[in-house]
Parts: C-alpha cells; structure tokens; sequence
C-alpha cells in the first residue's frame, strides 16, 4: 500500500479499454478525483499543432513546451488542465489529435513537461478534499505512480474497441496506436509488474466497475 493518505488507484490500458468510463464511476462510488491524463496528452497536441509545432522538429516542441503554463481547475469531479489558462474543448477528439497524439506523447520531453503535473493532482485531490484520486493512462502504474494503493490494467480486443469507438461516433487507428504507444521508447505501454490485468471484452461496463470496486473495497481500512 502507498505511504500517501489518500487512495491511489491507477488505471492503464489502450484506447477504448474502457478506461475513462470506469475511472469516472469509480470515482463517484469512492469519492475520488477523476485524473485523465489521456485528455492532457491530447490537449499537449492540439496546442502544438495549432502552433504550427511539427512532432519532428524536436527543437520546435521544446521551444513551446517552455512557455507554456500547466494549471488545473475542478469540472464535477475530473481535474481540467488549463493551458496558459485555457481549457480543452471538443477539438482535442478530433480526427487531427487522433492521428498525431502517439506521435507526440512519444516524445521524451513531453512525457517530462507532464510528469510532475500529473503527479501533482495528489495535491488537488488534497485541496478539493477527495478521498483519493483515480488516474487513468498508458504510464500511472509502471511510471507515473508505480507505488498507488490499487494498479489496474483493462484490455480488450481490437475489434471490440473499434466498435467501441465507433458506437461513440468517432473513428481512432487503434491499431496503429497500439503499435506507437506499446513501442515507444520513453513510458511505453505495458502491464505494470503486480497490476491486476482485466480483460473487458465480453464484459459490460457495469461489469468491470463492480469488479474493480469489489478489489478495491476488499483492502481498504
């Protein structure tokens, strides 16, 4: 268990695992903060390509990740990161940020520029009295909290979540995000040594959440 006083559960997984769903109704069942660190590597983007920023001028992104201020304000109970003061709106799940967010998540330096935001949101869980927080991504198990009290891994197979994403109305290169984020060589995508690994193919949303509830009540105090 984290020496931290607050619960820590980390959730990992592909796109369209079910991450994001689950991770909200876990965290209106326990009173947690709702961290998606998937929207802040999309929003990280869609800020660099509307500056004109190409992922393949590595001067060009450090140059922009230098000025630019990370900050967050609470939406319900999901923690909203502000860009020089601004929030994310629909643009960061556009077609554009889909093709592009592996190819800059990627990149070292802003895996760096994210860390010690996102390690951060403790401290707004603290501010905002939580019980915990709950956060989801590609990297909270094996790098970002290796130490959380609960770490989950949600897969499933590639057709399913292509459905998935397309019963949302939206289209995703799953599998060519897959292949990016699980090769990368900073923070790659993997099944967190000790994590719990949930495969959620067959099962229903309502499904999953009960059974990681059902872990997750089973260790607490």
């Amino acid at each position: 268990m984290s020496t931290s006083p607050l619960i820590i559960i980390a959730i990992d997984g592909g796109a369209a695992s079910g991450k994001s769903s689950t991770s909200r109704l876990l965290a209106e069942r326990f009173n947690l903060l709702h961290v998606d660190t998937g929207s802040f590597y999309r929003q990280i983007t869609f800020e660099l390509l509307r500056r004109g920023v190409a992922y393949s001028d590595l001067p060009a992104v450090k140059a922009a990740l230098a000025h630019v201020q990370l900050t967050t304000r609470l939406n319900g109970r999901s923690a909203q990161m502000l860009i020089d003061g601004q929030p994310a709106g629909d643009e960061i799940r556009s077609q554009q940020v889909n093709e592009h967010v592996s190819h800059y998540a990627a990149i070292p330096e802003v895996r760096s520029a994210l860390l010690a935001y996102q390690r951060g949101q403790v401290n707004v869980a603290k501010q905002y009295h939580f019980r915990g927080l709950v956060m989801e991504g590609r990297d909270i198990g094996s790098v970002i909290f290796p130490q959380a009290d609960f770490r989950f891994f949600l897969h499933a197979d590639p057709i399913e979540r292509a459905k998935r994403r397309a019963a949302e109305g939206r289209q995703d290169s799953i599998a060519e995000r897959d292949r990016l984020d699980t090769t990368r060589k900073n923070a790659p995508l993997v099944v967190p040594a000790g994590a719990t690994d949930i495969d959620s193919t067959f099962l229903t949303l309502e499904q999953v959440v009960e059974k990681l509830a059902t872990l997750i009540t089973a260790k607490l105090p």
